[in-house]
């Protein structure tokens, strides 16, 4: 019986070739099987099962082998099956990311947002902000994010602060990092789709609203009085388009 095409990888686990698997059921169950048998006697910890989907029909195939489910994109299924007990299986991501941003214009005026679907009935409004996209940085992402809601552009500063919290969607944790920006343009155009409002509200009436959670004023306030932490590139290690690092602002690099 023919192995299923599949490549080691660095956890000392095989990786199967999503593209080389056969279309038919029949011939891919016993293939599975004459594969895994020869990886477990090659001493093979995990084998790693990538089903696009098109190949869907496999899926059960799988699962009636041992595989179990490890994560899933918009096009694929990640199965997993541990050839050598509690073989190490690293897990997939566990948070989601996003940020807000602390606009404060030279009249003392902070932007805020009233979101369309919100839990309230009434006005509420907070930071604009919003998820990072795959493969965004923190600072794009949040310049991004104000100028489709509000209209807005800003200019990424320092990142101030951020909240790390449990149980959000899809039972996955969430953080959210907090950055303070410069206004580059002050007329509104909202994002009519997602925002209900948007104003230039004077900071310290945000501040004495009793509308406004006690956590939005903290952050509001740290954006104010700390001075945050800035971007940094680091000579010999980081990259732009893969590093984002910040460190406190005035620090210089090691030589």
């Amino acid at each position: 019986m023919q192995i299923l095409e599949a490549v080691p990888n660095r956890f000392q686990g095989i990786e199967i070739d999503a593209e080389a698997l056969p279309t038919d059921p029949v011939a891919f169950q016993g293939r599975l099987a004459a594969s895994l048998k020869e990886w477990t006697n090659e001493g093979l910890k995990v084998a790693w099962l990538t089903v696009p989907i098109e190949k869907a029909a496999l899926i059960h195939i799988a699962t009636e082998a041992g595989f179990d489910f490890h994560h899933t994109g918009e096009n694929y299924l990640l199965l997993t099956k541990r050839l050598e007990d509690g073989a190490l299986i690293p897990e997939y991501a566990t948070h989601y990311i996003g940020a807000g941003g602390v606009v404060i214009n030279d009249k003392d005026e902070l932007l805020v947002v009233s979101e369309l679907h919100r839990r309230s009935e009434s006005p509420y409004y907070k930071l604009p902000g919003g998820a990072l996209h795959a493969g965004e940085h923190i600072a794009t992402c949040v310049e991004r994010e104000i100028l489709e809601e509000t209209g807005v552009r800003a200019k990424f500063e320092t990142l101030v602060c951020f909240r790390h919290w449990h149980g959000y969607r899809y039972e996955k944790s969430d953080i959210y990092f907090v950055c303070r920006l410069s206004p580059l343009s002050a007329e509104i155009t909202i994002q009519a789709e997602e925002i209900e409002e948007c104003i230039w509200l004077p900071v310290q009436d945000y501040l004495a609203s009793e509308s406004v959670s006690i956590f939005n004023k903290h952050i509001v306030k740290a954006a104010i009085e700390s001075p945050g932490v800035t971007h940094m590139e680091i000579e010999g290690y980081s990259t732009p388009d893969r590093h984002e690092i910040f460190m406190p602002s005035g620090m210089e690099p090691v030589k």
